[in-house]
């Protein structure tokens, strides 16, 4: 009876706990069911998914976690920066960096070439129609000298004006100046009159001289000047003759030039018809040459006339050379815009087509100043990582110019800290998503 009551009082105890532990279950479950209404629940990986009840994401598999108002996860707030797109959030340990700003001075290099000076050219043009009868000019970039024959011409006009003149001579001396005059303005010196008059004979081959020394380019040349050879001296000027003979066959020939690929025959041929004022020859000075230095638009802005420049050929530093910037002319050229700076020169042994190689110093007074790996060139643009709550953003810049191993950024950036190397913080395998404005 003893081992009765015992089992009897053993399952009194089991049916209390029973109960006691039921009551406390209905509470929690009652509890967790009024903390979670009203939540949504979506996927650490996959944003997109949300839902209202527990679950697996239907993309992944992954269980499915409580969602904030402000679209972040519950579970551990560390890690919801690395579930962001590495393209527009990066996570990395990469030193920072600060922008450095002042007065900056730095020499910039600059290549330039060799070229004829265009205010010292003359034009020879035919001021009657007529056809040519001697062409003494061969080739391009032919030296000449002042007062030298470069080719004789048959104008009709100018044998019917010579005829008129010599009937005036005899039956009207009085309108014989009127007749002068009008040879002169077809072309004809006055030796050249003087010896009609004194010879009573008709010049039916009126020659055409070289008003200056220099170098004769064919006006219809369609080579670059500047691609041109040119020879180290130039012959020294002869005296202008009287009559047909002013410099002609008798004269001394001027030396040859070295032949080289600029050098081209011209295109005008002996019994070749001309028309009035068409332009046949150019003539450029020897002595008067430039040199022409193209600078970015960076860099364009920092010039100014009169500014000092030290240039030097090129695998020639030993010949260096100052001068001073007498031209600035901006340039629009097969697709760049740049500026050319030019330098005339004078009694100088360059050459027209040699390079040369300039050095300029520049002084930097605006901008902030970022060393070139902290900049990251994404084409047209320029991207820097800044570095915001632990993690790196990249946000574009305006830049400047490029001095030395720094660069120019025109945007305030004095307070920011910036990723020291940004190529480490470059995802491979997805483009750079920066914000449409820059975050201060």
């Amino acid at each position: 009876m003893k081992n009765n009551y015992i089992v009897k009082v053993l399952l009194y105890v089991l049916l209390t706990l029973s109960g006691l532990i039921a009551c406390t279950g209905d509470k929690t479950q009652k509890s967790q069911h009024e903390h979670l209404k009203g939540q949504q629940y979506t996927c650490p990986m996959h944003p997109q998914i949300i839902k209202d009840e527990p679950g697996k994401c239907p993309i992944c598999g992954m269980d499915l976690v409580l969602k904030k108002s402000n679209n972040e996860l519950v579970p551990d707030s560390g890690i919801a920066n690395m579930t962001k797109p590495v393209n527009s959030h990066v996570i990395a340990s990469i030193p920072t960096i600060k922008a450095e700003t002042g007065v900056k001075i730095y020499t910039s290099e600059i290549n330039g070439v060799i070229a004829y000076d265009s205010r010292n050219r003359n034009g020879i043009a035919s001021r009657v129609g007529g056809r040519i009868e001697r062409l003494l000019i061969k080739y391009n970039y032919q030296p000449v000298r002042k007062g030298q024959l470069l080719m004789e011409v048959y104008s009709p006009e100018l044998a019917a004006a010579q005829q008129e003149l010599l009937y005036i001579s005899k039956q009207q001396p009085a309108l014989l100046e009127s007749a002068r005059q009008r040879l002169l303005l077809l072309g004809m010196l006055q030796a050249q009159i003087s010896q009609v008059l004194h010879s009573g004979k008709i010049n039916y081959r009126i020659p055409v001289y070289s008003p200056i020394d220099g170098y004769i380019l064919e006006s219809t040349a369609t080579g670059s000047k500047q691609a041109a050879v040119m020879p180290a001296a130039v012959p020294a000027a002869v005296p202008a003759a009287a009559g047909m003979d002013m410099a002609g066959d008798n004269a001394t020939p001027p030396p040859s030039i070295p032949v080289s690929s600029s050098i081209t025959p011209v295109l005008l041929r002996e019994g070749q018809y001309v028309n009035a004022a068409q332009m046949l020859f150019t003539i450029y000075k020897a002595d008067a040459l430039v040199a022409e230095f193209a600078f970015p638009p960076a860099l364009a802005a920092n010039i100014k006339l009169g500014q000092k420049i030290l240039f030097y050929p090129v695998n020639a530093d030993s010949a260096m050379r100052t001068a001073h910037i007498s031209l600035i002319e901006p340039v629009f050229r097969n697709g760049l815009n740049f500026t050319i700076a030019r330098v005339y020169l004078s009694a100088t042994d360059y050459r027209p087509g040699q390079l040369v190689h300039a050095s300029m110093p520049v002084v930097y007074t605006k901008g902030w100043w970022l060393p070139k790996k902290a900049v990251w060139k994404m084409g047209t643009k320029s991207v820097v990582f800044k570095k915001q709550l632990g993690v790196y953003k990249p946000i574009p810049i305006q830049t400047g110019v490029e001095a030395g191993e720094l660069i120019q950024v025109l945007d305030d950036i004095g307070n920011w800290d910036v990723a020291a190397n940004a190529a480490f913080l470059v995802d491979s395998e997805s483009f750079i998503k920066t914000e449409n404005t820059i975050q201060q």
